[in-house]
C-alpha cells in the first residue's frame, strides 16, 4: 500500500472515529450525514477539519463540505470554497445549517448541496 493511501485511510478511519466518539443522536445523524455526502460526491476524501468531520476533492485541496458537533448543537456546512447559488433575490448565498435529526428528505437535500458544492 502506498504513503498517499495509507494517509487516505488514516484520514477516513480518523472521521469514522470522530462520528462515533459523538453521543446519540449526533452519532447516528453523523453516520447518515458522512454516508451520503461519499454517496453524492464520490470522489471526495474525507479528513479531519478544525477537529471534526470535513470532505475536500484531495488531502492538499480546500474543504468544501463539513459538519460539526459544538456545545450540543450538529451544522452542516459549505466552507467559502464551495460553489453555491445565491438565495433568489438577494446577496446571500446559504453556508450553514442547524440538525437535532435526519430524515430521507433531509438526506436528498444533503447529497443536492454536495452535487452543488463540487461542480
Amino acid at each position: 500500500m502506498s504513503t498517499k493511501t495509507d494517509k487516505t485511510a488514516q484520514d477516513l478511519q480518523a472521521v469514522l472515529d470522530k462520528i462515533a466518539e459523538m453521543p446519540e443522536p449526533y452519532a447516528t445523524i453523523g453516520a447518515r450525514l458522512h454516508e451520503t455526502i461519499l454517496s453524492a460526491g464520490p470522489k471526495l476524501k474525507p479528513r479531519i477539519w478544525y477537529g471534526m468531520p470535513g470532505y475536500a476533492t484531495g488531502r492538499s485541496t480546500p474543504v468544501l463540505v463539513f459538519f460539526r458537533l459544538d456545545d450540543g448543537v450538529m451544522s452542516l456546512g459549505l466552507s467559502e470554497k464551495a460553489t453555491v447559488e445565491r438565495e433568489p433575490g438577494s446577496t446571500l448565498r446559504p453556508s450553514a445549517w442547524f440538525l437535532d435529526e435526519i430524515d430521507e428528505v433531509t438526506l436528498e437535500k444533503v447529497a443536492g448541496l454536495v452535487r452543488t458544492a463540487f461542480s
